[in-house]
């Protein structure tokens, strides 16, 4: 247990993808771009650096989303939404992609993962968009189906590892796993009157 976060949930990594360089890049073309060397077992991740090896690790643009947090059960519903076989995860280029996790309620929260190579301390920010890529790599539909549960960018706030495999998650507000896939969608705004 970590003293500020005392939850704890059983979760397991499915997948890591560390790339150099952006693969979607541009518009979407009619082939998968190649993905040869990004899936990893495990990926050593920096305080206030991201993922070492990543496109975004050290750019201050991205200081506060250098990593990417997608629960798979978001792309196993869309498959079954879109009545087509499961889909491959790591094709939707999320960091960390992450089975039994409520990964939507991480917005704006400090979290943490332990896959026992040391606790990677996390604070969620914004949505992880999902772009017009996925209607491609993906199924048509991906790229509007997966909104509003595409994913959480991550400040990463410790160092440490994480890897392939069985995982604690530590928060401090309570997930549901039977919500990991389903979407959060925004409020809407009240619309002001005239004259205000």
């Amino acid at each position: 247990m970590i003293n500020d976060l005392p939850l704890a949930y059983d979760v397991e990594v499915v997948g890591l993808v560390v790339s150099p360089v952006h693969r979607y890049d541009g518009r979407p073309g009619g082939v998968v771009p190649p993905q040869d060397g990004d899936r990893v077992s495990r990926a050593e991740v920096r305080a206030g650096y991201g993922v070492v090896g990543d496109r975004y690790a050290g750019r201050a643009a991205h200081r506060d989303a250098a990593l990417t947090v997608l629960a798979v059960e978001s792309l196993e519903a869309l498959a079954a939404e879109l009545g087509v076989p499961p889909v491959d995860p790591l094709l939707a280029r999320r960091t960390v992609v992450l089975r039994g996790a409520e990964v939507e309620a991480l917005r704006g929260v400090e979290f943490a993962l332990d896959c026992g190579e040391g606790v990677v301390r996390l604070r969620g920010g914004r949505p992880a968009n999902p772009c017009a890529w996925l209607d491609v790599v993906l199924a048509p539909g991906a790229h509007r189906g997966l909104r509003g549960r595409g994913g959480v960018r991550c400040a990463a706030l410790s160092d440490g590892a994480l890897r392939v495999g069985p995982a604690v998650l530590h928060a401090a507000v309570e997930l549901d796993a039977a919500r990991a896939g389903a979407a959060v969608r925004p409020v809407p705004r009240p619309r002001s009157s005239p004259g205000s």
